[in-house]
């Protein structure tokens, strides 16, 4: 059942929908409340790294001529493993994950925060392994070596 909603759902849409969820909770008792500035700093930066982290990859994609789609991993031409990718496997959805955290924060909608926990497993099962298995498919052994030498998320 969970194979066949294996990269179904863009990323940037989960993100939306949860980014929805983790807003309609913001008043979910109890909320305790801190002082707004140091909290709209603190969401502010989340969501600051968050965007470069999704920002950032995809203009090396790009530069190498290989698809930033999702959807489509089988579809990759280069094995991208310069830049953020020299530290994570996965920066963009990362990024993703950053700007969840950084909304719940901005809005105080601590209830909402578990929506962080549903969008990495989310993410993970049905988003990067079956990435994994595409692109180690396709490169071999140099993408099992970078596996080896790179974490899948930090």
């Amino acid at each position: 059942m969970l194979r066949a909603m294996e990269t179904r759902l863009p990323p940037p849409v989960l993100l939306v929908l949860l980014a929805f969820a983790v807003w309609m909770t913001r008043h979910a008792p109890p909320a305790p409340t801190f002082n707004l500035h140091v909290v709209h700093a603190a969401a502010g930066l989340l969501m600051l790294a968050g965007l470069v982290l999704n920002v950032t990859p995809k203009r090396g994609f790009r530069r190498v001529g290989t698809t930033v789609n999702p959807m489509r991993p089988q579809a990759s031409s280069h094995l991208v493993t310069g830049g953020l990718y020299r530290y994570s496997r996965n920066p963009m959805y990362l990024g993703h994950v950053l700007l969840l955290v950084g909304w719940g924060v901005w809005w105080q909608a601590w209830a909402g925060l578990p929506a962080v926990v549903l969008q990495v497993l989310w993410l993970t099962r049905l988003q990067i392994q079956p990435e994994e298995r595409a692109l180690r498919a396709h490169f071999g052994a140099a993408y099992a070596s970078y596996c080896a030498n790179v974490r899948r998320w930090l």
